[in-house]
């Protein structure tokens, strides 16, 4: 894990909390507040609710978003074992983390990226956009530079691999809790070895998509409304810029990077 900035906590930061993790696989944790329909496993909400009323102001809220139930499950069972945090509330997609965290405004977020409805990024920046002190980490599968880059300038205070999380969850959300920043090394070195390399524009991130759905120059032309010839050069930029050999090798070179999503 790289710490890449620091700064003392806001003084006002909403209180709430959502975490999540993917490296418990086998524990089951209900669920007592979400936005969707839901069975809590028998008894632990009543436990919940009966913690809930003795959190001391030094307790760390957390609020769980991720669309996989086995994943928010794990995130619980990991914090149940911590004194100084509490999961509050789980959502399922970028809808009900908005929802929920209006409702209960945690100390620290969890927010996976690829979610039905609303994903997390855009969730991330509704957040941030209505409260700017949430503190959110991205928990995700995907290590892409551009994803990163994406979310911590959308105001993300960490990016941490869910492969990871078992050894790095539990100290991000104290460390930005108390006001860090962290991105976990192996994207900081992907970062770092792509710091000097042109952005895509938007134009052309639209036109690697397309290329990506495998359609032709001509057909991109038609989706985009611009002539092939303008095509073509946002091809030839796009393969210079990501040094692809071709279209194929470009397209994966931009799914790794997380420039494009299938």
């Amino acid at each position: 894990m790289i710490s890449v900035s620091e700064h003392t906590p806001d003084p006002g930061a909403h209180q709430g909390t959502t975490t999540k993790t993917a490296s418990i696989r086998h524990t089951s944790l209900g669920r007592c507040s979400t936005a969707s329909q839901a069975v809590p496993d028998s008894g632990s909400c009543e436990r919940r609710n009966r913690q809930s009323m003795d959190i001391s102001p030094e307790t760390i809220r957390i609020l769980a978003v991720d669309d996989h139930p086995l994943l928010r499950q794990g995130i619980g069972a990991l914090i149940a074992n911590q004194r100084d945090m509490r999961l509050v509330a789980e959502a399922s997609n970028g809808r009900e983390a908005i929802e929920l965290f209006r409702s209960h405004r945690p100390d620290v977020t969890l927010m996976d990226l690829q979610m039905p409805e609303m994903n997390g990024m855009d969730a991330l920046i509704a957040i941030r956009g209505e409260f700017p002190d949430a503190r959110i980490i991205v928990l995700t599968a995907y290590a892409g530079v551009a994803l990163c880059m994406r979310a911590m300038k959308a105001g993300a205070r960490a990016y941490i691999l869910k492969d990871n999380a078992r050894t790095d969850l539990l100290d991000t959300i104290r460390a930005v809790r108390a006001g860090k920043k962290f991105i976990h090394a192996e994207v900081a070195t992907e970062l770092a070895s792509h710091a000097t390399d042109d952005a895509l524009s938007e134009r052309e991130i639209d036109v690697l998509s397309l290329m990506a759905a495998g359609n032709s120059n001509k057909l991109i032309a038609d989706q985009l409304k611009i002539v092939e010839d303008t095509v073509k050069g946002h091809v030839k930029s796009i393969l210079s810029k990501l040094g692809a050999n071709g279209r194929t090798h470009a397209v994966t070179v931009g799914l790794k990077r997380g420039i494009i999503a299938l």
